[in-house]
């Protein structure tokens, strides 16, 4: 059986930079428009006053301080609240297919792989902004890939998903490069009018390419030890928007057509479960939980982190061992464990190990432990 390695990541930035501040203050203005719009039925008791939000609460409830979006004109706008991104013609590129290829493109780079001898694309994320046909093989004609691909979605956990079924394709034989892309646009499913969660995405895409080790020009990559996924039904964090909401005119407008969470049951029910997750995934492999030197969390909520590796490490995690993205990139889902990948995994030394866990709505865990070449 072949031995796989990640070459190359690649990661794309979108432009439109929001600091906490921004987005409170658009926040606020609307609450305010709100408030005055019904203060006859505040001031007879029949409605309760709409909270505002701070800088000092978001970054309390999550370690958040910006995020990156697609548009931020249209987030920041208190009449609107809603990302702008106009829709582009059957004939164009679809927004998803050029965030991914900056980044597919990035990543190929590192790893010194031209496009056309990529022979499988996946695309994992947890917002697709259509059903068919599928993104992955919208990139693979404007790549100049190879083979075939196709779209999965496994919520936040989609990264992991994929990482393992590019593994299990390269060692099955039926590719010997896989390029796993994660192009998420989370502010599209957000409302910027929830006070508990308007804050809480962002948007980026990561690119991993995954090789047969025997192949791989690159020599410093990371060599995938093992893959373990993990799902259990929960309703605690959803989505229900799609194509059947038009079939049933009552449901338009209802909050839960975008994202909405259970924020304490899901920390309560998903931190424990993370970290004996990665302990028995490391047992298995007869690693311990002392040999890694670094741990890639899903970059969703600063406390949950530093729960899951205190957990897991029986003691505090240091910031080179844990990092963390979220406070530049907020949680942008599926990329997030990538990101913090991507951006600190140069400095390992040959034979380091580490840990890249995604864990999300399902509920849905995924952990692929890696060694540097």
């Amino acid at each position: 059986m072949p031995e796989v390695v990640i070459s190359g990541t690649g990661l794309y930035t979108p432009p439109g930079a929001i600091s906490n501040d921004e987005l409170v203050n658009a926040f606020n203005a609307w609450v305010d428009q709100e408030n005055e719009k019904n203060k006859e039925a505040i001031a007879s008791g029949e409605l309760e006053p709409l909270a505002g939000s701070s800088s000092e609460f978001i970054e309390k409830a999550s370690g958040i301080v910006n995020r990156y979006v697609v548009n931020r004109e249209g987030v920041l706008d208190p009449q609107r609240m809603v990302p702008l991104i106009p829709e582009r013609t059957n004939e164009d590129i679809s927004v998803q297919c050029e965030m991914a290829l900056h980044a597919a493109r990035g990543a190929l780079a590192q790893a010194q792989v031209d496009p056309s001898q990529v022979d499988m694309i996946i695309v994992a994320c947890s917002n697709m902004q259509r059903p068919y046909p599928a993104i992955a093989v919208e990139i693979q004609q404007f790549l100049g890939g190879g083979g075939y691909g196709y779209d999965m979605n496994v919520a936040c956990s989609s990264a992991t998903f994929g990482i393992k079924s590019a593994v299990d394709a390269i060692r099955s034989g039926s590719a010997q490069r896989v390029l796993m892309v994660n192009p998420e646009i989370c502010s599209g499913h957000l409302n910027f009018r929830d006070r508990d969660s308007h804050f809480i995405f962002g948007d980026a895409c990561t690119a991993v390419l995954l090789e047969r080790e025997d192949i791989a020009r690159r020599k410093d990559g990371y060599r995938v030890l093992g893959c373990h996924l993990w799902t259990q039904f929960s309703n605690n964090i959803r989505n229900n928007f799609g194509f059947l909401n038009r079939a049933d005119e009552k449901g338009v407008g209802k909050t839960d057509k975008l994202f909405v969470q259970n924020g304490r049951k899901v920390f309560k029910e998903v931190c424990p479960q993370v970290a004996k997750h990665i302990s028995d995934h490391l047992e298995s492999l007869d690693i311990s939980p002392d040999d890694l030197s670094r741990l890639w969390l899903h970059q969703a909520n600063l406390s949950m982190n530093q729960l899951v590796a205190r957990k897991l490490l029986g003691r505090d995690p240091s910031p080179q061992e844990a990092p963390v993205i979220l406070n530049e990139y907020a949680n942008t889902s599926s990329a997030g464990s990538i990101i913090a990948f991507h951006k600190h995994s140069i400095d390992l030394s040959s034979g380091d190990k580490g840990v890249i866990c995604s864990f999300g709505a399902g509920y849905s865990i995924g952990s692929v432990i890696v060694e540097k070449q």
